[in-house]
């Protein structure tokens, strides 16, 4: 065979194997979690590296390739966001409407039935964002948020169940975004935030108290439809003295079947 000829790309070129295309996607999606867990001005490519351990040549190739298929885009000189394919795939805000309508219902009778008040949020890339409230009848209320809040994921009962809810790989991403905001909190810490997204998972329910807001307790847990997908993440907040354990179940109970009543699902 003639030395001089040079066989096809098709045929030289080292075809990655099964371990190597599935670490490369893990990659990619990791970058992905840390673009959208990042704020709206978009994450600059030192701290896509500080957030995944990842090389800067990995991180640029791993953005050429979520640019080429829209997934992310640049948002300024420096810094990149979510792109129009992801932005897609998200709710607009008229879809955010129609699910505060959705769970108005079922805020009103868990509120009815407990006396306290009952909010919903909804996950904004590493923030909880409130979409709507109940008052109760009960006459000290704790209006911890308000709708239209926006916080850290995870300082406050239904964000905290939104949090538990993700897998690992996101949670871990969330927290890296947050974590200079946690102190502001009730001194919240990454490891304390952590302990509560285990101790929710382990529990099914979330409980948060003395951190987004002094001397409140609340109770919260995640809103899925049909498909089993999350939603959103609804919550009660009362007094610390008005929450004792016994009473805790029964307002994740009434919770509970206040969501399957209207048609959501609830672990």
């Amino acid at each position: 065979m003639n030395e001089n000829v040079c066989l096809p790309d098709e045929i030289t070129r080292r075809k990655p194997s099964a371990g190597e295309e599935s670490k490369t996607l893990s990659r990619g999606l990791a970058v992905m979690d840390a673009v959208l867990a990042g704020p709206q001005e978009g994450m600059r490519v030192a701290e896509l590296c500080r957030q995944t351990g990842l090389e800067r040549a990995t991180i640029y190739r791993l953005l050429a390739a979520l640019q080429e298929a829209r997934y992310v885009a640049l948002v300024s000189r420096y810094r990149y966001g979510p792109g129009e394919r992801w932005r897609a795939l998200v709710p607009s805000s008229r879809q955010r409407e129609d699910l505060a309508q959705r769970l108005a219902p079922v805020l009103a009778a868990i509120s009815e039935g407990c006396g306290d008040a009952a909010f919903a949020v909804v996950r904004d890339g590493g923030l909880s964002h409130c979409i709507a409230r109940h008052v109760g009848s009960y006459p000290i209320q704790i209006l911890v948020i308000q709708v239209g809040t926006r916080q850290p994921l995870g300082v406050g009962a239904a964000g905290l169940a939104l949090l538990s809810a993700l897998a690992d790989r996101e949670v871990e991403a969330v927290l890296d975004v947050n974590a200079p905001a946690l102190a502001l909190y009730g001194g919240m810490t990454l490891q304390r935030l952590r302990l509560l997204v285990q101790a929710t998972r382990e529990r099914g329910w979330s409980l948060v108290g003395n951190h987004a807001t002094q001397n409140v307790l609340a109770v919260g847990m995640p809103v899925c439809d049909a498909s089993g997908d999350v939603l959103a993440g609804i919550s009660v907040a009362a007094a610390e003295n008005r929450m004792p354990r016994e009473r805790q179940r029964r307002v994740v109970q009434l919770m509970r079947k206040s969501l399957r009543a209207h048609g959501f699902d609830a672990f």
